[in-house]
């Protein structure tokens, strides 16, 4: 256990697939120690139903999801952000906005589920590939010692996306 939270957002243009998944399988495998939410740039507005089988196949929870826009968390009452994840190419080129808690940024690009186009068998399978992808880098990143994670976010500085990666 930790002393405290870390509160971490995923971002991805559509906010429908990738970072959704990342957002519960962070709040699931980091319980105690993250808070992840998830946004987008140009939320599609709804969760991608092969996200949500996904979870639910590997025994998460789903209640609760929703699509929705970066600028729920770029508001100055907004909780500060420890650190914010990309998880998409399009995500990390664009201009972000100014993030409470001037946050340490990371581009993890993972393919888009939801763009092959292939039998509903291929893409459960995508689905299921780039979730186990995320699962991975989140346990390798909420296993790093505490100190290792609270000396990252005093290094902090504000910038965009843009500027900074």
């Amino acid at each position: 256990m930790c002393d405290r939270i870390f509160h971490v957002l995923f971002l991805c243009t559509g906010n429908s697939a990738r970072s959704i998944m990342a957002e519960v399988l962070m709040n699931q495998l980091g319980q105690g120690k993250f808070l992840a939410c998830s946004a987008g740039s140009h939320p599609k507005g709804t969760v991608h139903p092969l996200a949500i089988e996904t979870l639910q196949g590997m025994r998460l929870p789903v209640d609760g999801l929703r699509s929705k826009s970066w600028e729920e968390f770029a508001r100055p009452d907004a909780p500060p952000l420890d650190f914010l994840f990309t998880v998409c190419d399009d995500a990390a080129a664009e201009v972000c906005p100014m993030w409470p808690g001037a946050p340490m940024t990371a581009h993890w690009g993972v393919e888009d589920p939801a763009a092959l186009a292939g039998t509903e068998d291929e893409q459960r399978k995508k689905f299921l590939e780039v979730a186990l992808m995320l699962r991975r880098r989140i346990e390798l990143f909420i296993n790093l010692p505490t100190a290792t994670l609270s000396s990252m976010t005093m290094q902090a500085k504000p910038h965009t996306m843009e500027q900074g990666q």
